[in-house]
């Protein structure tokens, strides 16, 4: 995963739960990522001059910055608003920390001054002085008794975080010491120099344990792996290395860079490493493997989310890249991209008769489009937060929407008035679904529960509880006696939808499931995670069928199509993948989006899918494979009328020959106005014990 940016990457790391990734720049701002769908979350503004380091509070709530305009700043992680800025340096600030539990802030100057602030108020409680030189580097001890610091006066130097006294000086190194870091027991400390080396310290005496070398330039940047049995570092050779931290060997070393790397850090489950250069790149590492993830750009985002249309002849797909595509599932074509959403698609989905196209946007509005023309039709404005899921009623007539502002909202599809508003939930609304007989609304939520709602009085009839983490998705069966949902728990849940009860809970998945959904006939289940599969499950047993992969990223969405014969996937990869639902074949992949799709849907013949990605935009094209060939239902040979009326005669889409007459009762292989026919099967078509008899047997030749 590589985060492009316009300018040099100073610093770089994890929050604590290891999904978000905090920047610092040399275009002085400070950016918070999702470190899952490379989304801009927040970019803080208020530095006048490049941010050299930054860190996330033990918590996650804070952020703490510092800069070449001598300040240190502490922000609210989820607003991007300042909390406090810390003045007393008088040169620029290279290196910032938090204690371990959160209460103070170490920063270290070219002032040469260490200095300890409380992170509440602001206030300085001490000034280390004692390096003869810039401190570029600075770290608490894993229980906050001591701070390390590296200089240019190629030191190391222990102090009493409490007191302000040094309790031990590290020699060794030949040239600038530019990162240290404490080993997750405290016992050791690890520093990268201008020597190239890195140097592993017992943290008591002093001593060297190991001097680690490899690198050809700088190291620049060090940390320990959170069980301390490695060590990664950056380095002006533009490389990363991972090493043992008991033996001194590299493991891996993580090549892509163009430049030099300025930080690195491990994730907090130590399978990923994050690194940022002067490429103005950020690359996240498999920790074990050596390989980058995958290569995502600011401007390019990932596929969130997926669905057919009702007849399954268009799949839509929505994406972080602002856009909402619409795919003709024959010819796998774009048939529409709908433009006018001003940030991330997160959920599309088709009225049910396909004519229009729902999608709800992180501009906080839901949109409603003409499928024929593209044209919006309306805009429905009321959340005053991110718009994360859309749906249609039944009969088409009512819109629901779930929203970061914690609300479910019940419009009017036509006028686009807000008939409902429900709330209760105490967290964002992330996926919202109406029953079949649109009685009822099902809302998923970052508060763990999933709620039931009369749709029509908006009072809440149960609650649903049992996940343990954010609920991303749901969906009823088909007969609406049961509810789905999938969580970041890595759990999905079968729940009755009367009484609330779990009947089942499906587990399998190795990471957060994005997106769930019944198959027609409400036998199975399909669902899409950040382990980058879809699972197909028996929905009365809970065992799976099938484990479909090929994405190269999370998945975030799943639909069905009309006939339950194919499944729809939508990723962080930018690909919608069309898939054969019993066999686990992938049939078409759908590639176009320049950002994550975040949202597709068939359309109500399987023909189409639409998607909306994260460009803003909904497009619209065909995804089924070349091998399946349109047949089409007409009542006489005029190739300029196609009526509506069955009549058994299937007659070529060019040309108008007749082909097949196959009478109402034994149609194959299914009643509609469009019959797919697969090419490779049409010779083998065996009308054996069928009431038509001997006389049909010749009327279709290969």
């Amino acid at each position: 995963m590589t985060f492009i940016l316009e300018s040099a990457v100073y610093a770089a790391t994890f929050s604590p739960d290891g999904n978000r990734i905090v920047f610092g720049s040399a275009d002085n701002s400070v950016q918070v990522w999702d470190s899952s769908t490379s989304k801009v979350q927040n970019v803080l503004e208020g530095h006048t001059n490049a941010v050299w380091s930054v860190a996330f509070s033990p918590d996650g709530s804070r952020i703490v910055s510092g800069s070449e305009d001598n300040s240190v700043r502490v922000w609210d992680s989820s607003t991007g608003k300042v909390q406090n800025v810390l003045e007393g340096h008088t040169d620029w600030v290279l290196s910032v920390a938090f204690s371990p539990d959160g209460s103070r802030i170490v920063s270290s100057s070219e002032d040469n001054s260490v200095r300890v602030w409380d992170s509440s108020t602001g206030k300085v409680q001490s000034v280390l002085d004692g390096h003869t030189d810039w401190v570029l580097s600075v770290a608490f001890s894993p229980d906050g008794s001591r701070i390390v610091s590296g200089s240019a006066d190629n030191l190391v130097q222990v102090w009493d975080s409490l007191t302000g006294k040094v309790q031990n000086v590290l020699e060794g190194h030949t040239n600038v010491v530019w990162s240290v870091a404490f080993s997750p027991d405290g016992s050791r400390i690890v520093s990268g120099s201008s020597d190239n080396s890195m140097r592993v310290w017992d943290s008591s005496t002093g001593m060297v344990q190991n001097v680690l070398e490899g690198h050809m330039n700088s190291v620049r940047s060090v940390a320990f792996s959170p069980d301390g049995s490695r060590i990664v570092s950056g380095s002006d050779d533009n490389s990363v290395r991972v090493w043992d931290s008991s033996t001194g060997k590299v493991q891996n070393m993580l090549e892509g860079h163009t430049n030099s790397v300025w930080s690195v850090a491990f994730s907090p489950d130590g399978s990923r490493i994050v690194s940022g250069s002067f490429d103005n790149s950020v690359r996240v590492w498999d920790s074990s493997m050596g390989k980058v993830q995958n290569v995502l750009q600011s401007h390019t985002n990932p596929v969130t989310s997926v669905a057919f249309s009702p007849d399954g002849s268009r799949i839509v797909s929505g994406s972080e890249d602002n856009l909402v595509r619409v795919w003709d599932s024959s010819t796998s074509k774009v048939q529409n991209g709908l433009e006018g959403h001003t940030n991330s698609v997160w959920s599309v989905a088709f009225s049910p008769d396909s004519s229009r196209i729902v999608s709800g946007s992180e501009d906080n509005s839901v949109r409603v489009w003409d499928y024929l023309t593209g044209k919006v039709q309306n805009v429905l404005e009321g959340h005053t937060n991110s718009v994360l899921s859309v749906a249609f009623s039944p009969d088409g007539s009512r819109i629901v929407s779930g929203s970061e502002d914690n609300s479910v909202r019940v419009w009017n599809s036509l006028t686009g008035k807000a008939q409902n508003v429900l709330e209760g939930h105490t967290n964002s609304v992330l996926s919202a679904a109406l029953s079949p007989d649109g009685s009822r609304i099902a809302s998923g939520s970052a508060d763990n529960s999933v709620r039931v709602w009369d749709s029509s009085t908006g009072k809440v009839q149960s609650m649903l509880e049992g996940h343990t983490n954010w609920v991303w998705s749901v969906a009823f069966s088909p007969d609406g006696s049961r509810i789905v949902s999938g969580s970041s728990d890595n759990s999905v849940r079968v729940w009755n939808s009367l009484t609330g009860k779990v009947q089942n809970v499906l587990e399998g998945h190795t990471n957060s499931v994005w997106s769930v959904a019944f198959s027609p006939d409400g036998s199975r289940i399909a669902s899409g995670s950040d382990d980058k599969s879809v699972r197909v499950w028996d929905s009365s047993t809970g065992k799976v069928q099938n484990v479909l992969e090929s994405h190269t990223n999370a998945v975030l969405s799943v639909a069905f199509s009309p006939d339950g014969s194919r499944i729809v996937s939508g990723s962080l990869d930018n690909s919608v993948r069309v898939w054969d639902s019993s066999m686990g074949k992938a049939q078409n992949v759908l590639e176009g989006h320049t950002n994550a799709v975040l949202s597709v849907a068939f359309s109500s013949d399987g023909s189409r899918i639409v998607s909306g990605p994260e460009d803003n935009s909904v497009q619209e094209s065909d995804v089924l494979p070349d091998r399946l060939m349109p047949f089409y239902v007409r009542e006489t040979l005029s190739s300029s009328t196609v009526h509506q009326k069955y009549t058994g005669w299937l007659v070529s889409p060019h040309g108008g020959e007749y082909l097949m007459f196959v009478p109402l009762d034994e149609q194959f292989p299914h009643h509609a106005q469009i019959l797919a026919i697969p090419r490779s099967l049409a010779s083998s078509v065996d009308f054996t014990g069928s009431r038509l008899g001997t006389q049909w047997r010749h009327c279709y030749s290969p």
